[in-house]
């Protein structure tokens, strides 16, 4: 009897994150009515998508990060619009209102959403890609490979230099089951531990608000998971060494006080690829494009007037 009792009691343990997983509603036609932007149906699920700033005027794309929707890269794209620059923003599969379709959130399933809402939206080419964190992966791996298209890449604190990572985030993502597993019962804990609890600024409220509403949505936490499988496990020395070879012009802004994507990784760069130019924004943390948006913005109206 207590067995039995033990065994359905471990069963129960087992499924409890799974079971929590398809309880969350999944963003839907409630959750996107009003928003502000539009849906596009591409070939892997709907994507939410904005456009910012003046009807003509140079493309830039801006990508967000791994835990953030697109709503934190506001500041950013009104001060690009503020200089002329046509901004699109889209939420990435899995975050914002954006689908959370099930697959690998590795590098084909990230610029494959890229490829099609720039087909969708006719997006041309000479394109200024604007990559945040993991953003600056998927910038980086579409920028390598499409060369033609891109006119700069500018890098927010990118991905695929150098990253710091938890030994947590390390244990779930190298190990398959069990880690999918802890991940699920205590990752939501983490995340919610780690959002700041007070702000006076009202763009900063709005993104931590952002933040803490994701983790009520299916597919937000299995996304987290997949892409640190997948997308931020690359290290893109080879591609950040082609577009150096093929004179893609590249900016690249770090946060001074960063503890995920550290301010070592600038050294590395230069490295790679000696004609980047690089700028540090003084008392930043990895939240940078939306606690410093302002200082971000003057160090991007500097480089990309030189």
């Amino acid at each position: 009897m207590w067995y039995a009792a033990t065994l359905a009691g471990l069963v129960l343990l087992a499924v409890i994150p799974f079971i929590r997983e398809r309880m969350r509603p999944a963003v839907g036609a409630t959750a996107r009515h009003g928003a502000d932007g539009d849906f596009a149906q591409l070939s892997q699920g709907v994507t939410h998508y904005r456009w910012v700033g003046p009807t003509r005027g140079p493309v830039a794309v801006l990508i967000h990060g791994l835990a953030t929707p697109s709503v934190a890269m506001d500041g950013v794209a009104e001060g690009l619009g503020a200089m002329g620059y046509r901004v699109l923003m889209y939420d990435l599969y899995g975050r914002g209102l954006s689908d959370a379709p099930p697959g690998a959130q590795d590098r084909a399933f990230f610029l494959r959403q890229l490829s099609d809402l720039l087909a969708h939206q006719d997006a041309g080419d000479d394109l200024t890609l604007v990559g945040y964190s993991m953003g600056g992966s998927i910038a980086t791996a579409y920028a390598a490979e499409n060369t033609y298209r891109i006119k700069r890449m500018i890098l927010l604190a990118g991905a695929g230099v150098q990253t710091n990572e938890s030994g947590f985030a390390r244990f779930c993502r190298t190990t398959p089951v069990l880690g999918d597993w802890v991940h699920g019962m205590f990752v939501k804990r983490r995340i919610l531990s780690a959002i700041p609890k007070g702000t006076r600024r009202p763009a900063v409220q709005k993104v931590l608000m952002a933040q803490r509403q994701e983790l009520h949505r299916r597919g937000y936490l299995p996304a987290i998971l997949s892409s640190r499988r997948g997308m931020l496990s690359e290290i893109q020395e080879e591609e950040h060494r082609k577009l150096g070879r093929e004179d893609v012009p590249i900016v690249a802004i770090w946060g001074e006080n960063d503890q995920v994507i550290p301010i070592s990784a600038l050294g590395l760069l230069a490295q790679w690829n000696r004609e980047a130019r690089q700028e540090v924004v003084e008392g930043a943390d990895h939240a940078l494009p939306y606690t410093h948006d302002d200082q971000l913005i003057e160090a991007l109206r500097l480089a990309l007037r030189d």
